[in-house]
């Protein structure tokens, strides 16, 4: 999932949807569908255009795991994990500019004038 993530991060959206359809990873089917849902609710305000939209971040956190036991050999069982995970998406736009911060250094005073 994260390699895929990492190739979409800080795209615009359209372009971020055409690789999404163009890569041939399973995790692609629920980054589409997630991505859709993000644009979805970014639209839903009114005055946002997709074309101005772009990924700002992007992250998979481990979800829970399902436990599932296989019969095995001489009786043994082992224990398949399921795992999911928790995609979340945050969008930005273009035109608005990014809030810098800056950190003004105070020279230590040393008594030369």
């Amino acid at each position: 999932m994260r390699k895929v993530m990492d190739l979409i991060r800080g795209k615009e959206v359209n372009s971020a949807m055409g690789l999404l359809e163009n890569v041939e990873k399973r995790s692609r089917i629920y980054l589409i569908r997630a991505l859709k849902s993000a644009i979805a609710s970014a639209k839903q305000g009114g005055k946002v255009k997709q074309d101005e939209l772009f990924i700002w971040k992007i992250t998979a956190d481990d979800g829970p795991i399902m436990r599932r036991y296989k019969a095995q050999a001489m009786g043994r069982a082992t224990m398949i994990r399921k795992r999911t995970s928790h995609i979340i998406i945050e969008l930005g736009m273009m035109d608005v500019p990014v809030k810098k911060t800056s950190v003004k250094g105070v020279a230590p005073k040393t008594g030369k004038k």
